[in-house]
């Protein structure tokens, strides 16, 4: 049994019978996006609660038992089908990729981490990993809780190489020019007409780039809480310093990254060739 049945049966009409019409949409638009959300909050729930009562006294680094909550959390996610496997092999290729990310910028001192651990690789410790894992994981989970389509959708290979470039531009900007400001209007160019076809209730649309707006909003929120934490340091910056508006603007590029990471396994959402009727295969 897939998440989105149990949902619907357990949550759905608890809050339909509760709420009046318009205000239980809303509701439950919001449940959804977090029950979707399920692998980041829990992780991000874990790096609050252990920043909250870990002593650096205990035998267990504080970064190393993140790693076994994340490393946990996704074989329960497995184990209990509330994900699947195809989602799997996303959210594994979107951590190596936020991974190999990770360590370089540490060492190239965008940010640090400032902690020590055992099950750490080049400055990185091993759970930052699931934190990109964990967009993955939301991506793909929220395409099949709202049976979500994207419809019209742009030539597949135009939105690879849009990914490609905001991936590599992530590591080239520091040695040549940044072209962000090119792949930020790339994005409205190849994605403004792609709506986004959502179910709650009723069928709804929103228009690609604005739902990538969205998400990297709550993203960068996340990240102030990880930052608030100290679980890492901006470099320039001290620990506990609030994150700026700016990265927002990162968070919105890497989102079209995990978007068509998760699309090289999951493309029959994609309306490629204007057949509305693509179905999402559970």
């Amino acid at each position: 049994m897939t998440s989105t049945p149990s949902f619907e049966t357990s949550f759905a009409p608890l809050v339909r019978r509760a709420l009046p019409a318009p205000l239980s949409g809303v509701v439950l638009f919001i449940l959804k996006h977090i029950w979707a959300a399920l692998f980041a909050v829990l992780i991000l729930g874990s790096v609050i609660f252990t920043n909250a009562i870990w002593n650096d006294a205990w035998p267990v680094a504080r970064y190393d038992a993140l790693f076994a909550i994340a490393v946990l959390t996704q074989v329960a996610m497995l184990l209990f089908k509330l994900e699947t496997w195809d989602e799997a092999k996303v959210i594994l290729l979107f951590h190596l990729t936020g991974t190999c990310m990770e360590w370089f910028k540490v060492n190239a001192g965008s940010w640090g981490y400032p902690e020590h651990a055992i099950f750490m690789v080049f400055n990185v410790p091993l759970f930052s990993g699931f934190m990109y894992a964990s967009v993955g994981s939301y991506i793909a989970r929220v395409i099949r809780l709202f049976d979500l389509r994207f419809t019209p959708y742009p030539p597949y290979w135009s939105t690879v190489a849009l990914a490609v470039a905001i991936y590599v531009n992530f590591f080239l900007h520091h040695y040549w020019y940044d072209i962000r400001l090119v792949l930020f209007a790339a994005t409205l160019v190849l994605f403004w007409r792609t709506q986004v076809r959502f179910t709650v209730g009723r069928r709804l649309s929103v228009r690609l780039p604005l739902a990538a707006l969205c998400a990297s909003f709550a993203l960068w929120i996340a990240e102030n809480i990880g930052t608030l934490t100290g679980t890492w340091v901006y470099a320039g910056g001290a620990e506990f310093d609030w994150t700026p508006i700016s990265k927002m603007g990162s968070w919105y590029l890497l989102i079209y990254v995990a978007f068509v990471t998760v699309t090289l396994v999951i493309r029959a959402p994609l309306d490629i060739k204007g057949n509305h009727d693509t179905t999402y295969k559970k």
